[in-house]
């Protein structure tokens, strides 16, 4: 693993060849656990035509995540998969400690599986993390640590903490000798994919053209390649990772053809701020990511306003895919990068609005302690 100076003067990658690329899907069972469990619905997608005539595409959906299992953001899929097959292959009387590390959505949903399965759980959180944030995984029955350091440096006192029994990692990152549970927390996420299929089919709409995907470490964007990469026939959607430009592990990898460690600066956009792809997730990134992108905090913030102009609460992450679009499909070099993606004037575009303003604060004050 490399390790290379952020933010990168590099914002843009594209690999056309990657429509082309296959691999197996996700075990169906992920749906029908989903679909039974108390009070779980399909989240909303909703037609946007103002950024359809913005875009110069055909039609334009976002999936609101603003509210999945009771919480503000996408995350409970795959923690509450994961927490499903951990328990399943222990005795009910068995002692498990849930410990996982943290930007704000993925520890508050394991700290709400706990709570439900009446678990304990600990949870490390790096620094930048608004107090509202903090808070709320604290109300949820967790003990919460904080970590004086970014994203990763979070996750190696998580690993650390979880090293003896009862303890068990749940992490939505990968690294060689920890994949096993990373890989259900993907496997989590299919659900999502799925019901955008049944929801485009309820419009009258065509399949995706282009599906907008914020990545932090890459796990949502594993499961979006996952599930359009995985159909034997039919046109494949390009699939697009959006980044800070402070924080753009993924593209920094693209560009140099193998994972790259980048050191992260201050965003926004909380939930990204990571400085390194799951190991599980970069082969599909590699391989079926059509393209990369890295935004701004400003086109964040004008995203997330935008957003909430027509109705849809989505924070600085989940406001990154309308950034993200904006950047690659309008400018200067847009033919090109359009081109690069296979989309035409009538192409539906989907982006994924994976947290409500709810989930993270857009700014994080100091901390005076």
């Amino acid at each position: 693993m490399h390790t290379t100076p952020s933010p990168r003067p590099v914002t843009w990658f594209a690999r056309p060849a990657a429509r082309s690329w296959r691999c197996s899907p996700a075990p169906d069972a992920v749906r029908r656990f989903h679909a039974g469990q108390p009070g779980h619905l399909p989240t909303p997608l909703m037609e946007l035509p103002a950024f359809a005539d913005e875009l110069g595409v055909g039609r334009v959906f976002v999936k609101d995540e603003s509210c999945r299992f009771g919480l503000p953001a996408f995350k409970a899929l795959g923690a509450s998969w994961a927490v499903h097959r951990i328990l399943a292959e222990r005795a009910p009387q068995d002692p498990v400690l849930l410990v996982t590390a943290t930007d704000g959505n993925h520890g508050r949903a394991v700290a709400r599986m706990a709570r439900l399965a009446g678990r304990p759980a600990h949870v490390f959180v790096p620094r930048g993390v608004h107090p509202e944030a903090v808070a709320a995984i604290e109300a949820e029955g967790a003990r919460v640590t904080r970590v004086d350091g970014p994203y990763d440096a979070a996750v190696r006192r998580a690993a650390g903490a979880a090293a003896e029994p009862p303890a068990v990692l749940v992490q939505d990152t990968a690294w060689p000798g920890y994949e096993e549970i990373p890989g259900w927390i993907v496997e989590g996420y299919a659900t999502l994919f799925h019901e955008i299929d049944g929801q485009l089919r309820a419009a009258g709409a065509e399949p995706p053209g282009l599906l907008a995907v914020p990545v932090g470490v890459g796990s949502l964007a594993q499961a979006a390649v996952t599930h359009y990469r995985s159909r034997p026939g039919g046109p494949a959607p390009a699939v697009l990772a959006v980044e800070p430009v402070a924080a753009a592990c993924v593209l920094a990898s693209l560009v140099r053809g193998e994972p790259v460690t980048v050191e992260t600066g201050e965003t926004a956009m909380a939930g990204l701020n990571c400085g390194t792809p799951s190991s599980i997730a970069w082969p599909s990134l590699r391989e079926g990511l059509d393209a990369a992108v890295a935004v701004t905090d400003a086109d964040s913030a004008r995203a997330a306003s935008d957003l909430a102009a027509l109705g849809l609460s989505s924070g600085p992450c989940g406001a990154a895919s309308l950034a993200g679009v904006r950047v690659a499909l309008t400018g200067a070099d847009a033919g090109e990068r359009r081109a690069a993606l296979g989309l035409g004037a009538s192409a539906t575009l989907v982006l994924l609005s994976t947290e409500g303003t709810a989930a993270n604060p857009a700014t994080a004050p100091e901390d005076p302690s």
